[in-house]
């Protein structure tokens, strides 16, 4: 089985509790204004793999690991390659080797049940709360990602809950409001973050040809975003 990757980053430390390999998968059918990775779009433009080759990768950091490290599979959107994601899990937990998932939750419905039990925690990126705006923001329907997350209550999995925060767009109170009844109808959330946006990935719209969607909108402050986190976890306590 040969899977598509986009690079391999051996000691992340915000992918997930403790010192983690992070897999960025290749290929994402969503198209988000605010996208700082639009190089692992097209799945056509990955590195092939094979789940064995994966696996020899993140036993050699599996020391640094400690009680709380792992593996995590971001993307792109590791979803959308479901069958060769479901493999390295299986490969990952026969070697003990805690699990984590970054993603959207947009993939193939079929897999959702086998790859949900293979993994330890689910780093859920909320776009948006509402269907237009969620289409507005990622050119897609609302309803595919939605079913990932019954299938995350069905099978009883944690979750991290995390959501960039845009200047002008989704910096207020109302959608913080919104953010919180959102994630009050979710089971097994452990945290919550809001990640401010930021122009780092722009200059890659420009070597691609892409036009760039904000391109006048400027990083969120810091500050202010911090504060509308401490509101959500308020709002949700």
């Amino acid at each position: 089985m040969i899977g598509k990757i986009n690079q391999i980053e051996t000691m992340g430390l915000v992918d997930g509790p403790g010192i983690r390999v992070v897999i960025f998968m290749q290929g994402c059918i969503l198209r988000c204004n605010y996208c700082h990775n639009p190089e692992m779009w097209d799945i056509n433009l990955g590195k092939e793999v094979t789940p064995d080759e994966i696996l020899h990768t993140i036993l050699k950091y599996k020391n640094f690991f400690g009680n709380e490290g792992g593996v995590t599979f971001s993307g792109g959107e590791p979803l959308m390659q479901s069958e060769f994601l479901l493999e390295c899990l299986k490969l990952c937990k026969k070697n003990n080797i805690n699990t984590c998932i970054d993603t959207s939750g947009v993939g193939i419905v079929s897999y959702y049940d086998e790859i949900l039990k293979y993994t330890d925690l689910v780093i859920y990126d909320v776009k948006a709360t509402e269907k237009e705006k969620y289409k507005e923001i990622t050119k897609h329907c609302m309803e595919e990602t939605v079913k990932f997350l019954k299938y995350c209550m069905k099978n009883n999995t944690k979750l991290w809950i995390r959501q960039v925060i845009i200047p002008g767009i989704n910096d207020n109170i109302e959608n913080i409001e919104k953010l919180a009844e959102f994630i009050k109808c979710l089971k097994n959330v452990e945290r919550v973050e809001l990640l401010p946006y930021h122009i780092l990935g722009t200059k890659k719209y420009e070597q691609l040809n892409i036009e760039y969607k904000l391109k006048n909108i400027k990083s969120m402050n810091n500050e202010k975003c911090k504060e509308l986190e401490k509101k959500l976890i308020d709002l949700l306590s």
